[in-house]
């Protein structure tokens, strides 16, 4: 009598409660695609405009990027003045400068006042100098000695460039994959089975949020990244964008899709390099900063990692 047998192919495995024999190709392990030196961290920067749509569904772009911020601000608070409320000034102003130091706008008093002028405070002519410092937030209008000119606030950081120091003592990283079938020589998934994708021990670090604060250049700015989406490329030409970590696989899940990061492959990858998909997770930063009476939004993309997970094929045979 003619029956249909499963072929028993070298290696056996259980995928989502169906166990099978497959072929077993190599495995390459995890690889980060840029490795920093200095920490280890996986870390490639650049900025995107926007973000692709999951399959099926819109992509959410998120908060856009809001530019760079004046590096020249008014902050009256320090004298007791609420108003106006701190915020952004012009760094010039009828030839004069403005100083975040001094909250005013700097020039010479030109010619030098005499040696007797108080504005000198008891300092010679020729040893320093002595400057205008017009505050028009409150009209105020008065001379100040200084031994070097005053900082012009105008050739310093912008806050955005005070922020991207913050992020820079995040350490923020790619984030850890968890995916299932495991990566792995003695794994392999099925042609129509579910794949599960997620953040592995998601941390501060690889999906946020994370606060931390810098100083330069006389501004104070506060930066909070968490992420926005992982987009997930699955080798096979097909990208899933996930706006969670992901949910961990569990044995009992069986055969179900994954409640919010998932796919299904329709071939398997034999004839991939390494008979294997590599699989890359690249998370979607958002970072918002407030400083100098000022506020703004910094995307930050290119944060990934890879792995290869191999995909087969149950065949059979009729006798």
């Amino acid at each position: 009598m003619r029956g249909i047998l499963t072929r028993l192919l070298l290696t056996a495995l259980s995928v989502a409660g169906l166990t099978v024999l497959v072929h077993a190709p190599s495995y390459a392990d995890t690889v980060c695609s840029q490795t920093d030196p200095a920490t280890g961290e996986c870390l490639i920067w650049i900025e995107v405009p926007g973000t692709p749509g999951t399959p099926g569904e819109p992509g959410d772009d998120g908060p856009e990027d809001t530019g760079s911020g004046t590096a020249c601000y008014w902050d009256g608070t320090s004298q007791g003045i609420t108003k106006p409320p701190p915020g952004p000034v012009p760094c010039t102003k009828d030839g004069a400068y403005w100083s975040n130091t001094y909250h005013c706008y700097i020039s010479p008093v030109e010619p030098p006042p005499p040696a007797s002028d108080p504005s000198w405070q008891g300092h010679e002519p020729g040893d320093g100098a002595v400057y205008y410092c017009d505050q028009p937030q409150t009209g105020l209008l008065i001379t100040i000695w200084s031994q070097d000119p005053p900082p012009n606030s105008g050739t310093g950081p912008t806050p955005r460039e005070v922020a991207q120091i913050a992020i820079e003592r995040m350490r923020l990283s790619a984030i850890n994959i968890g995916i299932a079938p495991e990566p792995g020589p003695d794994s392999i998934g099925l042609v129509g089975m579910p794949v599960w994708m997620w953040a592995k021990n998601p941390n501060a670090h690889t999906v946020g949020p994370i606060t931390e604060s810098a100083s330069a250049g006389g501004i104070t700015v506060t930066a909070t990244a968490k992420v926005l989406h992982i987009t997930w490329d699955m080798g096979d030409g097909t990208e899933v964008v996930c706006n969670t970590a992901g949910t961990p696989y569990k044995p009992s899940y069986g055969r179900k899709d994954s409640p919010d990061c998932g796919h299904t492959y329709t071939k398997s990858s034999a004839h991939e390099a390494n008979d294997a998909y590599t699989v890359t997770a690249t998370s979607s930063w958002v970072i918002t900063w407030s400083g100098a009476g000022q506020t703004g939004t910094i995307r930050l993309d290119g944060l990934n990692r890879s792995t290869q997970i191999r995909i087969g094929e149950a065949q059979v045979l009729v006798n």
